[in-house]
């Protein structure tokens, strides 16, 4: 039987000039966040599965990959098999859910406000499609143990910073609170429990515009005066932003709360970047319990970072509540675009020296480490019969240096 060459549905191979950029990009990040005094620490891909299913994790709850049980564990003879009897462990869909778990088992061993760094793979079983795979990265920072906005605030400028560190400079942050969400959307009569469909349509707002929004509520069968009320909520808060929010319920600490933290990132940014109050940022993720907020780059129709308040879920593993809040790059996502622009890696030197099938080739490596002595990245390739031909699949290869090899003197050239 002929071998099927392509990867696993959703996975995807690397090849090693976007492998360079992607180890390039993932230093960067992870430089700044330690510079900034976040701490890394990793975590098994692998978690026991009742911590990924009792996770409040929204959607992805039916993305998780569950893992057979082994050996005498997995019994095929029961008549009526459950998911619980066929699997105990599962792949983390994000590095939060490990995270908690990972602090609650640490604790001892880690100061009162713990400043975490992780970098690392997370699955998810979506529909594959171009820019959206089943297996991808994340580069997440979060304050553990911090329950004022300084957490937000440090969270936002070091992420920015990080951006800002690779060139990334025309971004927004938009930012909203989930107890805002919330407020304004009992208020305007809808029930508790259709709090968090109501959510998901308002967040299509930028996609099908107000009356798409009016169009999929009603399809709801909700009532229309609640509908209504919150279309009319939608118009005034887009053009008042936080000014109005008292008037539809938000507690006034909540409302100062996002305020502070609007003019406190304001201030620290400097007008580097924009921050926006954008009451239709919804994040699915049903672990948010406060702040919520993403980095909005170009024009682009999604979000290359986004984060929030999830004081809850950490505390869940113990039994008691403990304040955390996280901020996640997009790692895919950034690289995909930085590559589009077509991202060089800066001051790389990389070089290709050719060489004669008569050169001595011992000779040929003692001249590469001479090279690579002078701070080259050095390959050594048999020089081809069409010298042009060769040198533009260098250039392609991410090279942008050749020498001929000669013993006595040896002129380096550019690659264009």
């Amino acid at each position: 039987m002929k071998a099927n060459l392509n990867p696993a549905k959703g996975m995807r191979d690397i090849i090693p000039q976007e492998k360079e950029i992607r180890d390039y990009v993932e230093g960067v990040i992870i430089n700044t966040y330690k510079q900034n005094g976040f701490e890394l620490i990793e975590t098994p891909m692998v978690e026991n599965i009742e911590n990924l299913i009792e996770s409040k994790g929204g959607e992805n709850l039916k993305l998780i990959y569950r893992i057979l049980k082994r050996g005498d564990k997995l019994d095929f003879s029961k008549e009526t098999l459950t998911e619980e009897d066929l699997a105990d462990l599962g792949l983390r869909y994000d590095l939060t859910v490990p995270l908690s778990r990972f602090y609650c088992n640490n604790k001892a061993k880690l100061p009162s406000v713990f400043k975490a760094l992780q970098v690392g793979n997370v699955f998810r079983a979506e529909r594959a499609q171009k820019g959206r795979y089943r297996s991808f990265k994340q580069c997440d920072i979060d304050i553990i143990g911090d329950s004022t906005n300084k957490a937000e605030l440090e969270l936002i400028a070091t992420t920015a910073k990080a951006l800002t560190s690779l060139g990334v400079t025309d971004f927004m942050v938009r930012f909203n609170d989930r107890r805002v969400l919330k407020s304004v959307i009992l208020n305007c009569g809808f029930a508790e429990e259709e709090f968090d469909n109501v959510c998901i349509i308002v967040d299509k707002l930028d996609k099908i515009g107000l009356p798409g929004v009016e169009k999929e509520l009603k399809a709801k069968e909700y009532s229309e005066v609640s509908i209504t009320k919150l279309i009319e909520a939608l118009e005034n808060i887009n053009k008042e932003k936080t000014n109005c929010l008292k008037n539809y319920g938000v507690p006034e600490e909540v409302v100062k709360e996002v305020e502070e933290i609007l003019e406190l990132s304001r201030e620290y940014a400097q007008n580097k970047y924009d921050i926006e109050y954008d009451f239709t940022l919804i994040r699915g993720l049903g672990y948010y319990t406060g702040s919520i907020f993403e980095i909005a780059y170009k024009d682009l129709g999604y979000s290359i970072a986004g984060g929030g308040r999830y004081d809850e879920m950490v505390g869940n593993f113990i039994g008691e509540r403990i304040p955390a809040t996280g901020f996640s790059i997009g790692f895919e996502r950034l690289v995909n675009q930085l590559m589009e622009e077509r991202f060089k890696v800066p001051n790389q030197e990389k070089l290709v020296l050719l060489f004669e099938t008569s050169d001595n080739y011992v000779d040929v490596m003692r001249k590469a480490d001479e090279l690579r002595n002078k701070g080259y990245s050095v390959s050594t390739y048999e020089k081809a019969k069409k010298l042009g031909k060769q040198l533009n699949q260098f250039t392609e290869y991410g090279f942008n240096k050749f020498a001929v090899y000669d013993k006595e003197e040896m002129e380096i050239k550019e690659l264009s």
